[in-house]
């Protein structure tokens, strides 16, 4: 069993709040500089620049988990990854369906620029992507595993989005692969401030808007390789595959 550094939490010039030097090549450049062997890209409600990134940092030897971080209509922020291009496609136009319809101010929140390998600009969505969707955390859930999809509640200790924050509680019967914590906080900080959550399998990110935030924090994930299929298992706890934060 080996174990891998990842920061499962990272977002690109597409979300209108990740800074312009947040191209596919500079995140690349600095997951390798801070000994990242993988890389979650998690653009607000949008999984479109996903392949981009995976296509540039697959050259360069690190795996990327493919996802969006979506805000329910509750204003909770969840992580969504999947494994296959199909799916990610087909959950970005269902996103897109879902959120609401406000019309980005570049000017107000930022450019939301899809962009190639060679940081070209491809196109800009139209609707405002840090903005609600109108589907609730459960709708969610459910959409996400009934495509086989990873289910994670997004920095939970952060009073801004975290669903802790926003809901006062985690709802028992939501199944959720992991939570995240925040770089603001520990794993011991949190179970002794929620002791009733431990049980949870924790996962730890950066949610990097600025690239020098990429792998500020990150998870060790003792697995066999570097796969959707191993994290899945070690989110999971299973065939000795499991998730360890950093102390």
């Amino acid at each position: 069993m080996r174990h891998f550094k990842a920061d499962l939490h990272t977002h690109t010039v597409l979300s209108p709040c990740g800074d312009l030097e947040m191209s596919p090549q500079n995140i690349a450049d600095k997951a390798i500089e801070k000994g990242l062997d993988i890389i979650g890209i998690t653009d607000h409600n949008s999984t479109m620049q996903c392949a981009t990134v995976k296509n540039v940092a697959g050259k360069r030897g690190l795996f990327v988990l493919c996802g969006a971080e979506v805000t329910t209509k509750e204003e909770v922020h969840c992580l969504a990854f999947f494994e296959a291009p199909d799916q990610l496609s087909y959950f970005n136009d269902f996103i897109y369906e879902h959120l609401a319809d406000v019309k980005n101010d570049p000017e107000k929140f930022g450019y939301q620029a899809l962009v190639d390998e060679n940081e070209m600009i491809i196109s800009q969505p139209e609707k405002l992507l840090i903005s609600a969707t109108d589907l609730s955390i459960e709708e969610l859930e459910e959409k996400v595993h009934e495509m086989n999809g990873l289910f994670i509640a997004a920095h939970v200790d952060r009073i801004s989005n975290g669903i802790i924050g926003q809901l006062g509680f985690i709802p028992p019967d939501l199944n959720f692969d992991a939570l995240e914590l925040s770089k603001f906080t520990t794993f011991q900080k949190f179970v002794s401030d929620y002791p009733q959550q431990k049980n949870y399998t924790f996962i730890q990110s950066s949610d990097a808007h600025f690239i020098n935030d990429v792998g500020a924090v990150y998870t060790q994930l003792y697995m066999e390789e570097p796969t959707f299929q191993e994290i899945t298992k070690a989110l999971k706890k299973q065939d000795g595959r499991k998730t360890e934060l950093k102390l």
